[in-house]
């Protein structure tokens, strides 16, 4: 096993993976853990795979994941994360024994960042393992370990090549990622991501205008602005409103109709960006805000800067500024020294704070955190039954304000995998402007060549609703509304489907043409040009 700190600047091309003995193409499969951050990595991952010769596998191959590598992007940010991982690895270490012709295992991600050659030392069969600030190593390292017959671990302790300058195998042709930002500045106490993703590094406004433009041409229309502290965006350039002015420019991109952005910090977030989502059409009413907790003592001990009431103040001003906003939040139960009195008021602010939904959370002891170490753990009893009255509470209220959309008209841009039941349900299902899940109907003898598309808007009314989604069957009823755009995006999806995709792109260059061993109907590759390290 060898262990280096890597220092390139430039995206490396990895030589072609050589092919089994069989002669087919090798096969892979990323397996992703965490968050929206590590989803995009993913596809920075497959991405750099493809270009190195590898195609991804088949559904049934990778549903029984028989394939030559398999990929698992780690989170690191909860325990059951770490159980996660172990528990996987312990599994695939049959499958790896079973498999004839072999096959790799690689981890990288949060956990890897924060593991090292500890991941090796427990699951000695893992092949790879590379960290959060060296995605483009992968393709070189399976060689190596493959060439050498050894694994091999490769960390590096701060950011080597900026991920969106890294080819990339987008998961969606009519929605997209782009990250402003990568690391944190922050130094929550709870939160480990700053220590494995590193100081905040912003881009150039050029360079992510660039990439929208290059997803817009691909046939997207909804791009999702992705950073640990979004709306902290221009510190590395010292322009405290640069968010503000990033998503003006965004959203007038031509032919880009739906612009979101996560995860914003209450404490850096201004005026100037409640402003820019009233007035810039293109930006969703759609805000996802963290709370973590309603206690201003909680809040402090967690090195939050802010209190409970400047929080309820900004969703004040944004509601304010766009009356149909849908907020969303995260919650912590359980900070360690958490009283009785700290989660009633909890329990208050989410109440004042009426969010259409909440990511609800007990606390996880994470070693390598300030909090770890606080004194006054909680019992688990406590933090569970804490928890439940916190979710019960938010049930309540977000069944309250789902139920307040019935009646309303909404256009939902149709996704592809949204609606788990509906094969049984005869529906498909979408996102509304608000990114309220929605399931809706089709009228009945509906022509198939007239039925929406992923990547299409359908104007819709909800019929009914339950805590975490809309039905609209208003197409069953005669008259009912029922109205498809078919869009580009819809184009650019069934071009893909069937194989005509005339926009794949791959390699550092950014030229086009289909990917190497690409399948007909995978999801696009978008190569943008290597610009090394970013000096802003």
């Amino acid at each position: 096993m060898s262990t280096t700190l890597p220092v390139p600047v430039a995206v490396p091309v990895a030589a072609p993976a050589p092919p089994p003995a069989d002669g087919r193409a090798r096969t892979y499969l990323v397996r992703t853990l965490g968050c929206q951050m590590n989803v995009h990595d993913s596809e920075h991952m497959a991405g750099m795979l493809e270009q190195a010769g590898y195609v991804p596998a088949a559904p049934a191959d990778a549903a029984a994941e028989d394939v030559d590598v398999l990929v698992i992007n780690t989170c690191a940010v909860r325990e059951n994360a770490a159980d996660k991982l172990y528990g996987n690895l312990g599994r695939l270490a049959g499958t790896k024994r079973s498999r004839p012709g072999g096959m790799q295992i690689a981890v990288g991600g949060c956990l890897a960042q924060k593991d090292r050659a500890g991941i090796v030392e427990r699951a000695p069969w893992v092949d790879v393992v590379f960290g959060t600030h060296n995605l483009d190593v992968l393709p070189a390292l399976l060689e190596r370990s493959r060439h050498n017959a050894q694994a091999q671990v490769e960390i590096a302790e701060s950011l080597q090549v900026f991920p969106s300058t890294l080819p990339t195998r987008r998961e969606s042709v009519y929605a997209g990622w782009v990250s402003i930002s990568v690391g944190c500045n922050n130094t929550c106490t709870f939160c480990i991501v700053p220590h494995l993703r590193g100081k905040e590094r912003d881009r150039r406004p050029g360079e992510i205008l660039a990439e929208v433009e290059a997803l817009v041409a691909t046939g997207a229309i909804e791009v999702t602005l992705l950073g640990q502290n979004v709306n902290s965006y221009g510190v590395g350039f010292g322009d405290r409103h640069a968010f503000g002015k990033l998503l003006r420019a965004v959203g007038a991109v031509p032919g880009l109709e739906r612009v979101r952005f996560t995860s914003p910090h209450p404490a850096a977030f201004t005026d100037d960006v409640i402003d820019a989502m009233a007035s810039t059409p293109t930006v969703m009413p759609q805000l996802h805000m963290p709370l973590q907790s309603g206690s201003d003592r909680v809040l402090r001990a967690m090195r939050r800067s802010y209190r409970a009431e400047r929080f309820l103040g900004i969703l004040d001003r944004v509601r304010a500024a766009i009356p149909d906003a849908a907020i969303t939040s995260d919650v912590i139960v359980g900070f360690p020294g958490e009283t009785d009195e700290d989660f009633e008021d909890t329990l208050r602010v989410v109440e004042a704070a009426r969010f259409c939904s909440a990511f609800t959370f007990q606390y996880s002891q994470r070693p390598g955190t300030p909090a770890a170490d606080l004194p006054d753990q909680l019992p688990k009893a406590v933090v569970q039954e804490r928890y439940e009255r916190l979710v019960a509470l938010q049930e309540r209220i977000s069944a309250e304000d789902n139920a307040a959309q019935v009646g309303r008209t909404v256009d939902v841009l149709v996704a592809q995998g949204e609606g788990r039941k509906d094969g049984a349900t005869a529906r498909i299902s979408g996102r509304a402007r608000d990114n309220r899940l929605v399931h809706l109907a089709l009228p009945a003898g509906l022509d198939p060549a007239d039925a929406p598309r992923p990547g299409d808007l359908v104007t819709v009314e909800v019929t009914r609703s339950a805590p975490h989604h809309l039905v609209a069957d208003s197409a069953l009823t005669p008259g009912g509304r029922f109205r498809v755009r078919r869009t580009r995006a819809g184009d650019a999806w069934q071009a893909r489907t069937e194989g005509r995709d005339e926009h794949a792109h791959g390699g550092q260059g950014g030229g086009c043409g289909p990917v190497a061993g690409a399948t007909p109907g995978g999801p696009v590759v978008l190569g943008l040009p290597g610009l090394g390290r970013p000096t802003g």
